[in-house]
């Protein structure tokens, strides 16, 4: 399966560049000066422009003109001098770092002018666990959609691992990790990136997906809304896609915990195989339904 057809989505594309320059218009007109486009590709531009918007926002609300200031002279959020030559923008927020909002409870992480690139060793991890995740297909997926990675707390094998996205940070993701392991790091960076890509390609398709029928969710183990359902389905039929590519590569109690992991996302994916065709149904796009569908068939059949 060529799984660059599934991702690549010219919509999704000129969201990127739309949405960048109007928060670089609305940025100009709050600080009273023109805003340089910044040289970043498209995605990366994309996320980037979303934390200087929160940044930004966050500094007005607050009473901070300097930090305000400070965003829109950096309307790439300081990134050219955090970023290495290759792979994602890696952080490393303490906890205490992160926010939560009025509008939402999901904590996150906004670059800023004391923002610190993460260690060397972490770095690599993320760009080691990127070009695994595009040997595996998921290149398209992963640059495009987890251009900022947020690392959390280093984990042992087996022990749960947190991971998220939020909708008004697109681009960038939060996760714990298994220090020195790139084949569970990948794991999550397709994960989360899934949802980023599948938040844009709703927006980017006018999509709106009717919540009011619920449907159970073997993840949760609750009913969710038709939305969560679906990106539940998404995420995990794409992980489902990746174990199964990557799993005859690992060693050791790696692939033993992999291969556990598999037969449980394959007994998942089948609970919900009515259930998914009904929700896909809410999707007005045909052909954002038709990618959904044929990504979620070819896990199964693993």
């Amino acid at each position: 399966m060529d799984l660059t057809t599934v991702f690549r989505m010219p919509a999704i594309h000129d969201l990127h560049r739309t949405k960048t320059e109007r928060i670089h218009q609305a940025l100009g007109r709050g600080a009273g000066r023109l805003i340089t486009p910044t040289t970043h590709a498209p995605a990366t531009g994309y996320a980037l422009a979303h934390h200087v918007l929160e940044g930004a926002e966050h500094a007005a609300r607050v009473g901070d003109p300097d930090t305000f200031v400070w965003y829109s002279e950096h309307p790439d959020a300081a990134a050219t001098e955090l970023t290495p030559a290759a792979g994602p923008l890696t952080v490393v927020p303490a906890e205490e770092q992160l926010l939560t909002s009025y509008v939402s409870d999901t904590p996150y992480y906004v670059l800023g002018p004391t923002t610190q690139a993460a260690p060397g060793h972490l770095h690599k991890l993320t760009l080691e666990s990127a070009t695994l995740a595009a040997d595996q297909g998921f290149g398209d997926l992963v640059d495009a959609h987890a251009p900022i990675v947020c690392l959390l707390t280093g984990k042992p094998l087996g022990s749960p691992l947190r991971s998220w996205t939020i909708s008004r940070m697109p681009g960038t993701v939060f996760l714990d990790y298994v220090p020195d392991n790139t084949v569970m790091v990948a794991r999550d960076l397709i994960h989360e990136a899934g949802h980023n890509w599948l938040n844009d390609a709703l927006t980017a398709t006018g999509c709106e997906i009717d919540n009011t029928r619920t449907f159970y969710s073997p993840w949760k183990k609750t009913h969710r809304p038709a939305y969560g359902f679906i990106h539940g389905c998404w995420s995990f039929s794409l992980v489902t896609l990746y174990v199964a590519a990557v799993l005859p590569t690992t060693t050791g109690e790696t692939h033993t915990f992999l291969t556990a992991y598999l037969d449980r996302q394959r007994a998942q994916l089948r609970v919900v195989t009515g259930d998914h065709e009904t929700a896909l149904r809410t999707i007005s796009d045909s052909t954002l339904r038709t990618r959904l569908r044929i990504v979620y068939r070819h896990a199964l059949a693993f």
